[in-house]
């Protein structure tokens, strides 16, 4: 019963004009007048204030990005380049250093050649002298051969037979014996 008396409370104040005012019929055709009306002056002000103000914000950024992209293009473009440059300088100033190596090795190898022709000619030049000394000596020291070899004949002559011999025999005798 107490669900009976709730329902009817509530029939009873919908007749007589109470509940929810949005709810009711009466107002309906109103409420969507007045839907119509804000609904097309939020699309007037939208439409000339906000959405201008929008577009205009998106082309700045459209504008500002291909500014931006344009930038770098031309940014990559010239680094690009530069090292295309800084690779073309680096190989040409590896290839100069490999050449200026070459010409020193080449000097080097010149000098050192030069170095040894004169150290050759120097000690041809040594030799020479040392051969011709040698000779000198062999020569002085044969001459001192002949001249013992003719005073040991001369004495071992003159033991042998007690006297003395002729000297010009004995340096004869002694010359033919040496070079035979």
């Amino acid at each position: 019963m107490a669900e009976n008396t709730t329902i009817e409370t509530t029939e009873h104040q919908s007749e007589r004009g109470g509940g929810f005012p949005p709810f009711q019929k009466e107002n309906f055709p109103s409420q969507l007048v007045w839907l119509a009306i804000t609904f097309v002056a939020l699309y007037l002000l939208m439409s000339r204030v906000a959405l201008p103000r929008v577009a205009a914000i998106f082309e700045i950024r459209r504008k500002q990005r291909d500014a931006d992209l344009a930038e770098a293009g031309r940014l990559k473009s010239a680094s690009e380049e530069a090292l295309a440059g800084y690779e073309k300088a680096l190989s040409d100033a590896r290839s100069r250093a490999q050449s200026l190596a070459a010409e020193a090795r080449q000097k080097q190898a010149a000098d050192a050649e030069a170095a040894r022709t004169d150290l050759d000619a120097k000690l041809n030049a040594r030799i020479a002298e040392a051969a011709d000394s040698i000779h000198a000596r062999r020569a002085a020291a044969m001459a001192n051969v002949h001249a013992i070899a003719a005073d040991a004949a001369t004495a071992i002559l003159e033991r042998l037979i007690g006297r003395t011999a002729e000297p010009g025999e004995v340096k004869a005798a002694v010359a033919g014996a040496l070079n035979s």
